[in-house]
């Protein structure tokens, strides 16, 4: 068995989309996952499941069974406990002097986006944010807070056409915590 954590995209944001936690645990341990444990209302998951299985297979039953069971369709994207350790150790903000871990943001998307194809070609345009594309993620650095930056989950996926999920630094430090691996 291998641990895994889901982040499911727009539930429980301005009403619409809602999903009670204690639902969504029961319904991964209804998909026969186990250990199922939630952190706050937006759609963060911790459980365990067969390590044959890969996270777009797990991402791929949970979406089908959201909509099944509740009628409406969430991207979720499913990391295993080492793609999220990895994530939080490449941090590239976090060589820097003057940066404030809480202002920083992870928007993780389903694959790794071909960034070839990315519409903007100067990034200073957006200062004083700032964004570091590695692999799967793109890191984000919003000083004045994430809720004034252009830099958001909307403006990426509309410029790579693929979907993703946002989340801030300290949150998947906690979910990582979670697993039990720090």
């Amino acid at each position: 068995m291998k641990k895994w954590i889901s982040l499911l995209r727009g539930i429980n944001v301005g009403g619409s989309k809602r999903i009670l936690m204690a639902d969504l645990k029961k319904l991964y341990e209804d998909l026969g996952f186990s250990q199922v444990s939630t952190y706050i209302q937006s759609g963060n998951v911790l459980f365990t499941a067969d390590e044959k299985k890969t996270g777009s297979q797990l991402s791929a039953a949970i979406e089908k069974a959201i909509l099944k069971q509740l009628g409406f369709e969430v991207p979720v994207i499913t990391l295993s406990v080492e793609e999220v350790k990895h994530l939080l150790e490449k941090n590239p903000f976090s060589v820097e002097s003057g940066i404030d871990p809480e202002k920083i943001h992870l928007t993780i998307f389903h694959a790794p986006p071909d960034f070839s194809s990315f519409g903007v070609s100067d990034s200073d345009k957006f200062l004083p944010d700032r964004f570091i594309s590695l692999g799967q993620a793109v890191y984000i650095y919003c000083p004045n807070g994430y809720g004034k930056t252009k830099l958001n989950n909307h403006f990426f996926e509309s410029q790579l056409k693929i979907n993703a999920t946002t989340r801030n630094l300290r949150t998947l430090s906690i979910l990582f915590e979670m697993a039990g691996m720090r």
